[in-house]
């Protein structure tokens, strides 16, 4: 299989020189995915895009997606007071698409919430920032990490899409009624030469006393009998630090979460009993990780409960929860897909923008990704309006 063997000897390293010769699932996964030279991410192996991709987003089917994003922040500053600067903080911003889009409509029909913002985007990879930076150039853009940013000084939104699905997590298995971890080992053939089979799962004892506390926080108790021995599924540890950073920093404003995913209820449900890790390698998806090792996308879905209830314990307030289909139909995507007929354009135009659009709230696919907002800093009065893309469309 196509794996990058630099990588795959790197963390056979990291296994070797671990105290029990493992690992656990998430050091694999971000070594995969965040290794500095070698990761998924930070190299030119990440390929997004509709045709030809590992896999697409929102963003790679036109610019709509951005600009009713862009009116949901429009919204947000006039909530807030029009503070100067608003501060739009987008975390992951993959290829800088989504960035354009929503600068360039601002700039075009909302000059002065153009004038009042400041885009900053926080970016993981150097070769993704390197390729941000590059499309960006005509805007004024900041880049920075999350830790660089100093407690409460952040008036504005914090907005991600589809970040929070590739953030390193746990895998844990039930044994005799038992929360057990899954780790990552070689095959006793060592670390020489090492192929993608060779690295090989194995069970012990939970790492961190955090992922049982993580599924006391979401209300699952996995030693009822529904529960069958063998049952497996993942734990985002990282989105809760990633939360309490983000609540932390924000002083004023709403944190904006886009992503696939579901209620604990649902995520941890007796009858997904293995859990929803994927790996996305030319727009094909298996669940197979220990193959084309640093030439893949891993994710898994994403816990809103859990982003909830410990967004509610860092002071963020829950403003609500609801589907892509239903969040972008109430910022007038219906309106624009009703317009289509009465614009100049080919048919064949015409039916390929018509199809875009229909994707994006298609219940089978991106229409189904959750959308929680929530807040912090609010008066009573700001905290009573209601966002546009939270109410039903009539």
């Amino acid at each position: 299989m196509d794996s990058n063997p630099a990588l795959c000897q790197a963390i056979a390293s990291r296994i070797a020189a671990s105290p029990q010769q493992r690992i656990t699932f998430a050091e694999y996964m971000d070594m995969v995915l965040y290794h500095p030279q070698q990761g998924y991410y930070a190299s030119d192996a990440v390929k997004i895009g509709f045709r030809g991709g590992d896999f697409f987003t929102s963003v790679s089917l036109g610019a709509d997606f951005g600009e009713l994003l862009a009116g949901q922040f429009l919204q947000m500053w006039e909530i807030l007071g029009q503070p100067k600067p608003f501060h739009l903080m987008e975390m992951g911003a993959g290829q800088g698409i989504l960035a354009s889009h929503i600068l360039n409509y601002l700039k075009l029909h909302h000059p002065d919430f153009f004038a009042a913002l400041e885009y900053i985007i926080v970016e993981k990879s150097p070769f993704l920032k390197q390729e941000q930076q590059q499309r960006l150039q005509e805007f004024t853009v900041r880049w920075c990490n999350l830790p660089e940013i100093a407690p409460n000084s952040i008036t504005g939104c914090f907005f991600s899409n589809e970040l929070v699905d590739a953030f390193p997590v746990h895998q844990f298995t039930i044994a005799a009624g038992k929360l057990q971890e899954i780790y990552v080992t070689l095959q006793e053939d060592g670390e020489n030469s090492i192929p993608d089979h060779s690295f090989i799962e194995v069970v012990g004892e939970a790492s961190t006393p955090q992922l049982a506390e993580y599924l006391q926080l979401v209300g699952i108790d996995i030693s009822q009998s529904a529960y069958d021995d063998g049952y497996r599924s993942e734990i985002n540890l990282a989105a809760l630090d990633w939360l309490g950073i983000v609540a932390d920093c924000l002083q004023r404003g709403y944190v904006l979460t886009i992503d696939y995913g579901y209620p604990a209820s649902r995520y941890y449900h007796p009858r997904r009993s293995q859990g929803t890790l994927q790996c996305y390698y030319q727009h094909r998806h298996h669940d197979h990780p220990y193959i084309n090792i640093g030439q893949q996308d891993i994710t898994a879905h994403v816990d809103f409960t859990a982003l909830e209830r410990w967004g509610k314990s860092c002071g963020l307030n829950q403003v609500g929860w609801t589907q892509q289909g239903l969040f972008l139909m109430a910022l007038g995507l219906g309106e624009r897909i009703a317009a289509l007929s009465y614009q100049q354009q080919s048919i064949s135009q015409m039916l390929n923008r018509r199809e875009a659009l229909h994707q994006l709230i298609s219940p089978e696919g991106l229409g189904n990704f959750g959308v929680l907002v929530q807040s912090k800093g609010l008066t009573e009065t700001q905290s009573q309006r209601s966002l546009q893309g939270l109410t039903i469309p009539e």
